[in-house]
């Protein structure tokens, strides 16, 4: 059947695509991003971000408040474990999209993609959008595909031509360190080619 992914594997999947999921089995629970003032607001409490290792481990290991659930993951209908919840409901809202395009995990994850790309798809746009939509839907790009993205790609990399302040700020979401060897303004463009291809509904949806 075809179904969407668990709010949790979604957010796995973009960790392991990306190269940044931690494989350490066990241990305490962790605290990824999350929203700013979001804990005070609603329980008075202060949420503090965990760094290195701990942000990037299995969404299983999410630190979970029964009053506050992490917000992305109630997104795409995790249950807020208020009570026993036997089968999560599915439903497709903009805000999903949103969280996709714009949730420092998932810019983060398609910086980490865009290095990737540049590192081990190939030697030129064509080859490296490929290698790319491969890794996160598991077939090749169909022609006419490919030709759109790497249009979107053309058009990206004129505007972070013209406006290099922008790639620098895309590429500095996350706590990991963006690799200074690369351009900046190519690895914006593929990197937002990169959070493209994440907010696929193949690539978040059971074929």
């Amino acid at each position: 059947p075809r179904f969407r992914l668990p709010a949790e594997v979604i957010r796995d999947q973009a960790l392991a695509l990306s190269g940044l999921l931690t494989k350490k089995i066990g241990g305490p629970s962790v605290k990824p991003y999350q929203p700013p003032g979001l804990w005070k607001e609603l329980s008075g409490h202060t949420y503090q971000t965990d760094k290195g290792e701990s942000l990037y481990r299995r969404s299983l290991y999410t630190y979970r408040r029964r009053t506050v659930a992490p917000p992305a993951m109630v997104t795409f209908d995790a249950t807020d474990r208020e009570t026993c919840t036997v089968r999560t409901t599915k439903t497709n809202t903009p805000l999903q999209a949103l969280n996709l395009m714009n949730d420092v995990t998932y810019l983060e994850a398609s910086r980490k993609i865009a290095e990737r790309m540049m590192k081990e798809g190939g030697t030129n746009p064509r080859e490296r959008i490929n290698y790319a939509f491969r890794l996160a839907t598991a077939r090749p790009a169909k022609p006419h595909e490919s030709k759109i993205l790497l249009k979107t790609f053309q058009q990206l990399q004129d505007n972070y031509l013209k406006n290099p302040e922008a790639a620098v700020q895309l590429l500095s979401e996350g706590e990991s360190a963006r690799d200074k060897t690369l351009d900046p303004t190519e690895l914006a463009s593929y990197a937002s080619i990169a959070s493209l291809i994440l907010n696929l509904d193949e690539t978040v949806t059971k074929e």
